[in-house]
């Protein structure tokens, strides 16, 4: 476990290239997208029995962090996605599956991430309920303002709760059983290690999963999609600053404004992305912007692992520099 820990972050680059090549070398690579719901399932499963349920209810206190994941997401991200989608404004199915990706914040594994890079995943946690019926109620709104009725008469709610009782009610409610048994027999403490060594594992068939099913479509429209990357690259790159920005302005503590940043950086585009396979075929590329999101995206969180810590240091950290500078 300690062996898989220190290098996870090259296992997951492992995993993401390997993917690509699966999928677009072998046929029939996009069948394993039935596999990455009940992978993502039992990869959160696996990181809610890592958080103390005591420190979900703690988390659901904390006003102050709420409201600050609620402004960036709600308030701030908008106008950066209305911002970036002008560049595609003249193509329908590429605007719409912009913002239909970028005005949806994640709910699932963003918590994953976030505590791999030391942020507060138990506050992430405790909010993913507040900003998956914010997202429900908000992206009709927003896709009114920013295209117009036509935006809003194909969002349905039916994909987002079907999301939202698979990725998080059932992984969190079966969590808490665990956690409860735990505490009484030893099976439960053996249901947990277990769960818990097969993190790193979990993860790498999330990405697997994702990358591998989804590189043949987005290889097939390699052109037509070229013109979303640096627009999703840019938005990881805001949004990192304001994040961070954000964290000061609500005077968030580091693991606090670590999960910030993470909250506003990932996209939910593995709940939007039934949404956008229901879509007419006058719009049968969006799906594919969605996907391209989450390729590029997935890169993005392996790197913001490793950088996210030094934008946000441990007042530790912070000391020792200073220390050495006085030197």
């Amino acid at each position: 476990m300690s062996w898989l820990e220190r290098r996870q972050i090259g296992l997951y680059l492992v995993a993401i290239l390997a993917a690509c090549v699966v999928g677009l070398t072998v046929p029939g690579a996009h069948r394993l997208e039935g596999a990455i719901e009940p992978v993502l399932a039992l990869l959160l499963f696996a990181t809610f029995l890592g958080v103390p349920f005591a420190a979900i209810r703690t988390s659901l206190r904390d006003g102050r962090f709420l409201a600050a994941v609620g402004v960036l997401n709600f308030v701030v991200v908008p106008l950066v996605a209305y911002g970036l989608s002008r560049f595609v404004a003249d193509e329908p199915a590429l605007l719409f599956g912009v913002l239909l990706v970028l005005l949806t914040p994640c709910i699932d594994y963003v918590i994953v991430f976030a505590g791999l890079a030391g942020g507060a995943s138990e506050r992430l946690l405790a909010a993913a309920p507040l900003l998956m019926l914010a997202q429900i109620l908000l992206l009709p709104l927003y896709l009114l303002l920013f295209i117009g009725p036509e935006g809003v008469a194909v969002v349905e709610v039916g994909p987002f709760a079907r999301a939202f009782l698979l990725l998080i009610v059932v992984p969190l409610t079966a969590a808490a059983l665990v956690q409860a048994l735990a505490r009484r027999h030893r099976s439960g403490v053996l249901i947990e290690r277990t769960m818990l060594g097969l993190m790193v594992p979990l993860m790498m068939a999330t990405l697997f999963a994702v990358v591998a099913s989804q590189a043949g479509a987005v290889g097939d429209l390699a052109r037509q999609l070229l013109v979303l990357v640096p627009i999703y690259a840019g938005f990881l790159i805001v949004m990192a600053a304001l994040g961070i920005g954000a964290g000061r302005i609500f005077r968030l503590d580091v693991p606090a404004t670590r999960a910030l940043v993470f909250s506003g950086a990932t996209r939910n585009s593995l709940v939007v992305l039934p949404l956008a396979l229901a879509l007419p075929a006058s719009m049968s590329l969006a799906p594919v912007v969605v996907v391209t999101q989450t390729l590029v995206e997935l890169v993005g969180m392996v790197i913001f692992v490793r950088l996210v810590p030094r934008l946000v240091p441990s007042p530790a950290r912070r000391w020792l520099g200073g220390s050495r500078a006085r030197r």
